[in-house]
């Protein structure tokens, strides 16, 4: 048995549960001062405050000064297309010019540039370049993170994707869930033909993907010139008799009824949702289905930012995720999306640290086993060199993560 003590620490916050917290809970976090944490074979044993020691702590194995800073639940990351061949580098220009996000995808470029690029990397390519993408998001907090595969768009190559995730899953200090996402895009050799790829999907690959258990949840993108709501539900439809369950990227750049049939189909959580309108709110708030907001993305696309405010007020789960994908959010540093929480979402300090943590994790599985500092949970935990949440939402363009810690280890 290994015994982890972490001590001086002050102040631990972090929301209580392993549920989806909506209205008023979403800002409700326990903030323990002069805390202590006791950790046994990598799960959280007892945790104590107010300079009290918990029961076995002198026996500790490794122990952990804190000095009197923050921590937290490890940062969950729950929106990610982490593995890629290439980079976009190229289509900078094009932005600069005026052109949109969908005029370079349906110029060929954009995702199906990417797609080129992932086919042609091999297995090693793509597992080394995402392994690289976990360590430096675990330098920034990050112990637990989603990753989409969609860069494939034929059987051999998504499937080679969500073979590297599984292999990262497996072999990576950070936990890593998979979710299919072939429907997110019309591949070169399908144009004109969505309803067609649809039904690739339907009739090969999604039965193949849970066959193998290589994906616990499937996502698409709902969006104009893309694929529209029919095409989606069909998807959702075979996908969910299957035993998936749904994620959707919906009403990220045009209100087409994404939020309304991510409601409607039971999602667990509803993706980007920039142009959500009042009806798509209602959907999902009477699904429960969690809004997984990326703020970074509403940056980089020089868009407006979705109305996290009016949905916490409605009593929608709020999470906030990083989107990172090498076309319209290069980067992987959640704590620049807690920043835009801040500014631009008009979180408060609380509400952020639950959309980091226990509301992404409920939306990828893992609500029972991280996102919350309680005994039974993973010990995974980040100090911070802050001493509170409102210096993290407070400083940007530093790394504010002094130490992670992952199943009761320094990473």
């Amino acid at each position: 048995m290994s015994t982890l003590l972490i001590k001086n620490i002050g102040l631990l916050q972090s929301p209580v549960g392993s549920h989806p917290h909506k209205g008023a809970e979403q800002g409700e976090n326990i903030k323990l001062k002069n805390a202590a944490v006791l950790c046994e074979n990598g799960i959280i044993k007892e945790v104590t405050f107010e300079g009290k020691l918990p029961q076995g702590a002198d026996d500790a194995d490794t122990i952990i000064d804190a000095e009197g800073r923050l921590m937290t639940p490890g940062l969950v990351e729950g929106h990610t297309h982490l593995v890629f061949g290439g980079y976009r580098q190229h289509e900078i220009p094009l932005k600069l010019a005026g052109a949109g996000y969908l005029d370079i995808l349906a110029a060929g470029g954009g995702i199906l540039d990417t797609v080129r690029n992932t086919r042609k990397a091999s297995f090693e390519e793509l597992y080394d370049k995402a392994e690289g993408f976990l360590d430096e998001m675990m330098g920034l907090g990050v112990t637990t993170c989603e990753a989409k595969s969609g860069y494939g768009l034929d059987f051999e190559n998504e499937i080679k994707m969500l073979k590297v995730v599984e292999k990262l899953n497996a072999d990576h200090p950070m936990d890593v869930v998979s979710t299919f996402m072939g429907a997110h895009a019309v591949p070169d050799e399908y144009k004109g033909k969505a309803d067609a790829y649809i039904d690739l999907m339907c009739d090969e690959l999604l039965p193949y993907v849970k066959k193998e258990n290589l994906a616990q949840f499937c996502d698409a993108f709902c969006e104009e010139g893309v694929f529209d709501v029919p095409q989606t539900e069909k998807y959702m439809k075979v996908a969910k008799e299957l035993g998936f369950k749904l994620k959707l990227h919906a009403d990220e750049i045009e209100e087409i009824g994404g939020s309304e049939l991510a409601g409607r189909m039971g999602a667990v959580s509803a993706e980007h949702l920039i142009a959500i309108g009042e009806k798509g709110m209602a959907a999902l708030q009477q699904a429960g289905t969690t809004a997984m907001l990326l703020p970074a993305t509403s940056f980089y696309l020089g868009k407006t930012f979705a109305p996290a405010k009016r949905m916490i007020e409605l009593g929608i789960p709020v999470a906030i995720a990083s989107d990172f994908n090498p076309g319209s959010c290069p980067s992987l540093n959640l704590q620049f999306a807690i920043n835009l929480g801040y500014l631009k979402y008009r979180m408060l300090p609380e509400e952020i640290l639950t959309a980091v943590t226990i509301n992404p994790a409920c939306a990828i599985g893992m609500g029972d086993k991280v996102g919350t500092a309680e005994p039974g949970k993973q010990a995974d935990f980040v100090i911070w060199d802050a001493p509170d949440m409102e210096m993290l939402c407070y400083r940007f363009g530093s790394n504010m993560a002094l130490q992670t810690i992952k199943k009761g280890v320094l990473v």
